[in-house]
């Protein structure tokens, strides 16, 4: 087998075994693992647990829970940032200059719109019923700590690899080459096709055996192997944008085949903050050691003190009875504050809410708010790559299987396109909408209400707000011929009052109206009549 090094990456001859291939491909992983399992020792230790370790593994606990908070609090916002709930986090959209080229019917568009909802609402049902928020959630606490992830889109729902499973080659771009994964089945679980195809390789004593399965770029495709064995015992292949492997990254490095995990960039403050919190744990509990020591040569007995109750009356003296103190409130001041400082970076760069209030008598809610919107910004590069190597990938897969299924109808890819809506979308609508309230309230308290009222349109006002806050107006906001029906009734209803309450009203209104031939009267309900005279 040959192997040819070019920079950091190894080269495998594609004719060697896959099995071969991925322990060659191991060594460019190792580097990432080893720092991967440094991360979770700190943070949440089971999600990469050291080599060997198996379901009766006892892990380590540290002394600080920061860490392990910091990344559940972080994967839920990024979960429902990326995912909410009940709500689909894209949309299909007419291209509206596709549409006009082919000169589409404008009525028409309308109908399409309407169909494509009911599609969007049929696939966020399916992500519901498989259940794949559950994986999302997984997959999101893997790649803060790790850094990497690979998940796979089954029948079953989506499956998730940690990194110590798999290997990944990418081009300087990024773009997937291979992938080997490395699966520990047993044998009586394995699919009966499979097992037919292995025969007689499988004997009774083994507990387990170890399934490859290669994923190789090809011109316009992936073809997909798997080898139990040294003997090929399945082939696939899919259309580069269906393939049901997704290869997740939480930083892109350009020209390396791992990306970098986020407890990564604040490991040195995890690790002082573990140290700081179990020196201070230990010498709290030294310090809370009450020893009490007595003179050998004062006239107080050790053994009468240790007896007698309390209240009891003994002989001795005071000063031959002392308290062992560490004295060491100094030492353990300097530690905590320098620890407080640690985890308040630490509640920082995890999105913590406890990091948004700064402490103070007196905090206003606008302080509060700029600064969680300064942390949410920060997590715009986050949402970059998510979105485009996680969101749109997974969202294709999804869409290609139901097609598949038979449960949705094709759709023409020149004129329908798929855009997110959640993610960097979200954070361009947030500051859409603070930059709109600051105009208005600019506005209005530099010129006045009344000003404002005069050159703002309302109606365009709404609609930019509706649109910042992501809401739906259709239904809401009433047309402009509800309002002009409604300021006439109110008119109407305003004058019948007046022409009750004085005559004269009337008789100056039937006037002004003779000279038009139109006629007017008070029905029953007080409503002001209008007929046309003859």
């Amino acid at each position: 087998m040959e192997r040819y090094e070019f920079g950091s990456n190894t080269i495998i001859d594609d004719k060697a075994s896959i099995e071969s291939q991925y322990q060659k491909m191991e060594i460019d992983r190792e580097i990432y693992l080893e720092r991967a399992r440094d991360s979770a020792e700190l943070t949440i230790p089971y999600l990469v647990p050291e080599a060997g370790s198996n379901a009766s593994t006892n892990y380590p606990t540290p002394y600080q829970s920061v860490g392990s908070r910091g990344v559940m609090n972080l994967a839920s916002k990024l979960m429902l940032a990326l995912f909410p709930p009940q709500a689909p986090f894209f949309r299909l959209d007419v291209d509206d200059l596709v549409y006009k080229s082919i000169q589409g019917d404008p009525r028409q568009k309308a109908t399409i719109e309407q169909g494509l909802a009911k599609i969007e609402k049929a696939v966020m049902d399916s992500i519901e019923s498989d259940n794949d928020r559950v994986a999302f959630y997984e997959a999101l606490k893997l790649l803060i700590v790790a850094g990497n992830v690979l998940l796979k889109l089954t029948e079953d729902g989506l499956r998730v690899y940690r990194l110590e499973n798999y290997v990944v080659k990418r081009d300087n771009q990024g773009k997937i080459l291979k992938i080997i994964i490395k699966e520990s089945l047993s044998p009586n679980t394995l699919p009966k096709k499979l097992a037919d195809a292995i025969g007689d390789k499988i004997t009774d004593e083994q507990k387990t055996i170890n399934l490859f399965t290669c994923v190789k770029r090809e011109k316009n495709k992936f073809s997909v192997m798997q080898e139990v064995k040294g003997k090929i015992v399945a082939q696939t292949s899919y259309d580069l944008d269906k393939s049901p492997f997704i290869a997740l990254r939480f930083n892109r490095i350009d020209g390396m085949n791992y990306g970098r995990g986020h407890v990564e960039s604040y490991l040195g403050d995890l690790k002082s903050l573990e140290g700081l919190s179990r020196s201070i744990l230990e010498g709290s509990s030294a310090s809370a050691k009450m020893l009490l020591m007595v003179n050998p040569s004062g006239t107080t007995r050790a053994s009468a003190l240790a007896k007698a109750p309390n209240g009891a009356i003994i002989e001795g003296s005071a000063g031959d009875v002392s308290v062992l103190q560490a004295n060491k409130f100094g030492d353990f001041r300097v530690a905590l504050e320098s620890m407080n400082r640690i985890e308040q970076r630490l509640q920082f760069a995890f999105l913590l809410n406890a990091s948004v209030q700064r402490q103070a008598e007196r905090v206003t809610a606008t302080e509060v708010s700029l600064v969680a919107n300064e942390l949410q910004d920060a997590l715009g590069g986050v949402y970059g790559i998510l979105t485009t190597e996680f969101q749109l990938p997974y969202l294709t897969r999804k869409l290609a299987t139901l097609r598949q299924k038979k449960l949705l109808p094709e759709l023409p890819k020149d004129i329908v396109k798929t855009k997110i809506i959640v993610g960097m979308e979200a954070l361009g609508r947030a500051s859409d909408r603070i930059k709109l309230l600051q105009f208005m309230s600019d506005l209005a308290g530099t010129l006045g209400a009344e000003t404002l009222g005069k050159y703002i349109n309302l109606d365009n006002a709404i609609k930019k707000f509706a649109i910042a806050n992501q809401i739906d107006t259709q239904g809401l906001i009433k047309s402009e011929e509800q309002i002009q029906q409604e300021t006439q009734q109110a008119q109407q209803q305003q004058t019948a009052q007046q022409m009750i309450a004085d005559p004269r009203v009337a008789i100056e209104m039937q006037k002004q109206l003779a000279n038009s031939n139109v006629n007017a009267g008070i029905d029953d309900e007080g409503n002001v009549q209008l007929t046309q005279g003859e």
